[in-house]
Formats: structure tokens, sequence, C-alpha cells
């Protein structure tokens, strides 16, 4: 296949194609082609997502040069569990831009009226099916949660941030009982312990933490 387009967003939740600009990807700091093999469509419960103060770095169709895509700001794709990306998005981030939030920003592209992402599938088990989420259900389980423990910051914590907010795979999996999720539950309390600790020993709330960092 050929290389898809780049993409940019409007500012007002819309998207589109460039097809001025191939799309690049980013590896360590240095954007570069990506090899049509490694191109897949964006799989079922995939998302894209605009961000801001950001121009996305493509490559010229005609002059085959790398340059900014000026029409708007750049877009990156949330590749679904059990998918792992090759590449991030490439772009160039002006100086105000403001602080993302800690997700995947896998590269994506647009081809023959799809959408595509520099990716692989390495798990096969049926529990990672994102159409097994159940958006009103998991809603509901995350009220009902708060409501019966309103004084517990972990729950608050797993609830609003982990499951609502950042709509962690792991987290709305575990606390809908999708499958029994083991290795997800052990994963979830590793992160909750781990900040625990680092947070206690310095003093500070650490049901503070926001999970964000200066991408």
């Amino acid at each position: 296949m050929e290389s898809p387009y780049i993409l940019y967003s409007d500012g007002e939740g819309n998207i589109f194609e460039d097809t001025s600009l191939y799309i690049t990807g980013r590896s360590g700091w240095d954007a570069m082609p990506i090899d049509p093999e490694e191109w897949i469509e964006l799989p079922s419960g995939g998302n894209l997502y605009e961000l801001p103060g950001r121009r996305g770095i493509g490559i010229d169709v005609e002059t085959g040069e790398m340059r900014l895509c000026e029409k708007g700001w750049a877009v990156a794709a949330f590749i679904p569990p059990a998918h792992t990306g090759l590449y991030m998005a490439a772009y160039e981030t002006a100086p105000d831009a403001p602080t993302l939030p800690l997700f995947c920003y896998t590269a994506a592209g647009w081809l023959d009226d799809k959408f595509y992402v520099p990716a692989v599938r390495i798990e096969q088990d049926i529990r990672q099916e994102c159409q097994g989420y159940d958006d009103e259900l998991i809603k509901e389980g995350a009220e009902n949660l708060l409501k019966n423990y309103p004084h517990n910051r972990l729950v608050q914590h797993l609830m609003e941030n982990c499951c609502m907010t950042y709509t962690c795979p792991a987290a709305r999996k575990s606390f809908i009982g999708k499958m029994g999720m083991p290795r997800a539950r052990i994963a979830c309390l590793q992160c909750q312990l781990h900040w625990l600790y680092q947070f206690s020993a310095t003093g500070r709330d650490h049901y503070q933490y926001t999970g964000q960092a200066d991408l």
C-alpha cells in the first residue's frame, strides 16, 4: 500500500486529511517515514486525539521534503488493548502549547476512506476486544462504588481518574468484572502502591496525582 496522508484538527472537534503531505512517525526524537508494511487499519475501539499547540510533521508529496502541516493541530491515535504502536505521532510543539495527559499518542493517517496506524496486534485473547465495553454499565458501576465508599480515596481515585477521566482499559474492565482480569487488577494495584509509597515518603497526598507529563 502507499503511505497514508497526514491528519489535522480544526480545533473544533473536526479532523481532516491533508493530501499534500504523507504522514510520518516519531521514534525517539526523530521524525521519519513509515514502512507501508507497518500500517494497519485503526482497530475497533481506537480513538483519535487532537494535539493542541502542535503541528504535525509530514512529507511533501511532490518534493519529498519534511515540513509542518499548517492547516490545523496535529492528530494522534489511541490504539486499543492487544495492540502495540510502532511509532508515535510526529509534531512540533509551540512554546505555549498545553501539557498533554499521559496517553498513548500513536501516529495516524488517512487513505482510501480509512484511518491507519503503525501497529501490530500482540494479544489474541478476546477479553481485549473493545466491543465488550458497556459505557452505561461502567458509568453505573463507578457511581455505585463511589456511593458505597464515599470516604475511600483509593476508590475515588480509581473511579474518577483511572476509569472515567483517563478511561484506562484495565480499570474499566477490572471494575465491571470482564473475564476476571486478574493480571490487570495486579497491575492496577502495583500502580497505586507505587504512587502511595512515593507520595507517603514525601508527606504528600498521592491521590492528587494527575498522571500528566510534559510530552
